[in-house]
């Protein structure tokens, strides 16, 4: 029986929830580094590594592990990253989460702890690195290349031959543009049509995207 554990038990680890129970995957354990309410009955919730690396020793067998998957959605790319490189330290195998509904092309390539949520779209020659989401909706179309830790929001359309850089967040709704490049730890608005290559570290915004302003 595959068992994993959640990183982080807010809404997006109610959504990885639903789809493990669907595939027959038991949630075995919740961490987050916060004090929490827990979320689902009748599931354990750690505080933590430490707390992790407590209870893996409690186990009945802790020379098995279970797999793991990150529940933290938004632009926290990096801390996802981060979060993977401990949980691979302790011996934890990252588990790939692919919706029955999403289609994925044959020749696309998915990274390992990467999630491709309900009703998203993955078109040929696509590229998805380590720890990335494409959540509901989303379109990525051929020949893109997603690095790790990214987030394609709800609803977003990529065009093809687009490059996204590490970290990278776009919002809900957004469309990009083919043959655009968008920088390392870059952030994309909800709604914002990107016309022109975005550089690493900036926030656009807007029709068509343009640098967030400063208040």
């Amino acid at each position: 029986m595959i068992e994993v554990v959640l990183w982080g038990g807010t809404g997006h680890s109610r959504v990885l929830r639903e789809l493990l129970s669907h595939l027959g995957i038991t949630v075995s354990a919740v961490i987050d580094n916060r004090e929490i309410e827990p979320p689902f009955a009748g599931v354990e919730t750690i505080r933590g590594i430490e707390g992790l690396k407590s209870w893996l020793d409690r186990r009945d067998d802790c020379s098995i592990k279970p797999s793991y998957a990150l529940a933290i959605g938004g632009g926290y790319g990096r801390d996802r990253l981060a979060i993977a490189q401990d949980l691979d330290a302790l011996g934890l195998p990252p588990i790939s989460l692919v919706h029955p509904t999403a289609m994925i092309a044959s020749d696309a390539v998915v990274g390992l702890g990467s999630q491709v949520l309900i009703g998203a779209t993955v078109a040929t020659c696509v590229q998805v690195g380590r720890c990335s989401i494409i959540n509901s909706r989303a379109s990525v179309d051929h020949d893109c290349i997603i690095g790790d830790g990214v987030h394609i929001g709800p609803g977003a359309t990529l065009c093809g031959q687009i490059e996204v850089g590490d970290g990278v967040f776009v919002g809900a709704g957004a469309t990009v543009l083919p043959r655009i490049k968008i920088g390392s730890d870059a952030t994309v608005g909800a709604g914002a049509v990107v016309t022109k290559d975005v550089p690493a570290g900036s926030t656009i915004v807007g029709v068509p995207a343009r640098p967030l302003q400063a208040q």
